[in-house]
């Protein structure tokens, strides 16, 4: 503490961001501050902290800041620095799932509405989120049931008509691909049902009550029944309106509520004055205050998330409520106004995510704490079962995938604190081993790996342990490329699967550890994973290559039309089984390729 001390005297009072370590090396915190000297010396004084902080200063061995012009530029240093690192005591997001949006891009000459869980900065209108019991697939069918939006994605051009397919002829299409329907006649459709997703209901259940009364009419019955369902869903989605909002607010509402250790927000999504459904996020914050823990859990979910309300609203008050509006604002080009509310229909929203907040961390707290005992508390214990070198922050885990030797390939999986980290994943074609030989193929893909190292350290950080889908002879193997590149500072291990055991450079003997252990859980895991991901990408391979053999001499079918069936419907099995029109409507395909595609497929006497 004398030389943290020391430090702390030299800090300079500029406006920055601090980066704390602990023993190992590792990052485990990351802030920022208006004056760095001040903030910094906060975690030392003896003053009322929660548990966690004072577990996070317990664990603080060093520390170093980065100055910076302005307190924006802190936010969006240290917002960088979070997501570069992911620190166990900052705020890391997982929320329990990603929602859908609806997505329109009206540059097309016949605009269709596509489902999407991103927005993205592209120039196409989207609606949504899309929670609370509104199924995104229900409204979508009441745009088509109702404006005769085309159900398909297929790009159309309107100087080149086809041939309609079946929506055409049982009411579900105006067939724009067939030119029954010019495009500006087309729009004013897409517009009305813009007007429909923006909060303007009427004109949707006029015109589906009158298709309905024309459907009985014709004793269409079963299309009939359809537009009565779909009245019921826009009934659904009218009784999500709050009467007393103004039909155009846009907010997101947001609450806090923390017992010292774990944390957890509600957050009320509100849209044209309705209320689509909440999202809860349960988590561990050192922060110093509730007020500075909501503030870095609202920039971390808007850093991620593109859907910009025009209002944050919260009871408590926000610190850094400016330089966040100037953040979301220099990212995104909209305004958000952060607001703090006292009084009126906005507190009372506030109060109800206040409520949420409360629940869900009454009933979040054991989930944490098992999810605890399964990842960072895993780790820790494996440093010591295992007699590591350093606490396994990065973990990478590498395995082979190949059937006698054809189409090998091999998986690295990333656990971050014992998480997937999904955006690490990479995968690697094996390109200089003959046949099924596990031992050089890992050997390959270690020293592809480790150059990275060299090359782009920040794309592929140097990982504290890594671990190896085998035994000892893989252990050995890939040995040998460590020593190649002199590394020394990695720690090494295998998982042998048949009896679970753990091979490590310090013992010919395994370490067998008992099978509810969570440390072997959490390795079982990451191999698991890497497993599915090595396999995955194998029959990714075998199917492009069984598709191409087969679909081979098919005049006008390339590799665009291949991928594009292959990205519809998986593999050649899934290709096989689909019928003429479901080929049809795949994007540059059409009639006469998949009559072609049919032909092949019988020729073969796959079909």
């Amino acid at each position: 503490m004398d030389i943290l001390g020391e430090k702390i005297k030299h800090l300079p009072e500029n406006p920055g961001v601090y980066v704390m370590l602990d023993s190992d090396g590792q990052i485990i915190y990351v802030g920022k501050a208006k004056n760095l000297k001040n903030r910094v010396r906060q975690y030392f004084q003896n003053s009322v902290k929660t548990e966690k902080v004072m577990a996070m200063v317990r664990s603080i061995a060093d520390f170093y800041y980065i100055i910076v012009p302005t307190e924006i530029d802190a936010l969006s240093l240290e917002n960088n620095l979070i997501k570069k690192h992911k620190p166990r005591y900052n705020i890391l997001l997982k929320d329990d799932k990603t929602y859908p949006y609806l997505r329109v891009d009206l540059k097309e000459d016949f605009p269709t509405f596509k489902v999407v869980r991103r927005i993205k900065k592209d120039g196409a209108k989207y609606f949504g989120p899309f929670m609370g019991g509104v199924n995104v697939k229900s409204v979508l069918e009441i745009l088509n049931l109702a404006f005769g939006i085309r159900p398909c994605d297929k790009k159309l051009c309107a100087e080149k008509p086809i041939k309609p397919c079946l929506n055409y002829h049982i009411h579900k299409c105006p067939a724009p691909c067939a030119g029954y329907i010019s495009p500006d006649s087309y729009k004013l459709t897409v517009e009305q049902a813009i007007d429909f997703l923006s909060g303007d209901t009427g004109e949707t259940e006029k015109l589906l009550k009158e298709k309905m009364v024309l459907a009985s009419e014709r004793e269409e019955f079963e299309l009939a029944l359809k537009y009565r369902e779909n009245l019921a869903g826009i009934e659904k989605i009218k009784q999500k309106r709050i009467t007393s909002l103004n039909k155009f607010l846009n907010a997101d509402i947001v609450a806090y509520r923390s017992n010292g250790i774990y944390s957890t927000v509600n957050l009320l999504v509100v849209r044209n004055g309705r209320m689509l459904g909440a999202k809860n996020f349960s988590f561990e914050s050192a922060a110093l205050s509730d007020g500075e823990a909501l503030s870095e859990f609202v920039l971390r979910y808007y850093s991620e998330n593109s859907d910009i309300p025009d209002e944050i609203i919260s009871a408590e008050e926000l610190d850094n409520a400016q330089p966040i509006e100037a953040y979301i604002k220099e990212r995104y080009g909209k305004t958000a106004r952060v607001l703090t509310v006292k009084q009126g229909v906005r507190k009372q929203l506030a109060d109800m995510a206040g409520a949420n907040a409360e629940e869900h961390l009454e009933t979040a707290v054991d989930r944490i704490k098992h999810k605890n005992d399964m990842t960072v508390n895993a780790c820790a214990a494996l440093k010591d079962k295992l007699n590591l070198s350093r606490y396994p922050k990065r973990m990478e885990c590498y395995d082979i995938s190949n059937i006698s030797g054809v189409d090998k390939v091999g998986s690295m999986v990333v656990f971050i604190d014992g998480q997937p980290d999904f955006d690490s994943y990479r995968r690697f074609k094996i390109k200089t081993v003959e046949g099924a030989d596990d031992y050089r193929s890992h050997q390959e893909m270690m020293e592809r790996r480790l150059s990275r190292l060299i090359s782009d350290p920040d794309k592929f950080p140097k990982p504290d342990l890594i671990i190896i889908d085998g035994g000892k002879g893989q252990l050995s193997s890939v040995k040998e490329v460590f020593d190649k590149f002199n590394i020394t500072d990695v720690d090494l291990i295998s998982l042998a699967e048949r009896e679970e055991e753990i091979f490590t450079l310090e013992s010919s003997n395994p370490v067998v550890l008992e099978k509810r252990d969570y440390c072997l859980k959490m390795l079982q895991r990451i191999r698991d994973e890497a497993h599915r991901f090595a396999i995955t990408y194998h029959r990714t391979l075998r199917g492009k290559r069984a598709l191409t053999s087969v679909l081979d001499g098919i005049k006008g079918l390339g590799k665009v039309k291949k991928k594009a069936l292959l990205d519809k419907f998986k593999d050649l099995s899934g290709i096989i089984a689909a019928s003429e029109e479901q080929l049809a409507t795949v994007s540059g395909i059409g009639e006469k390729n998949a009559k072609l595609i049919i032909n092949k497929l019988t020729e073969e006497g796959l079909k």
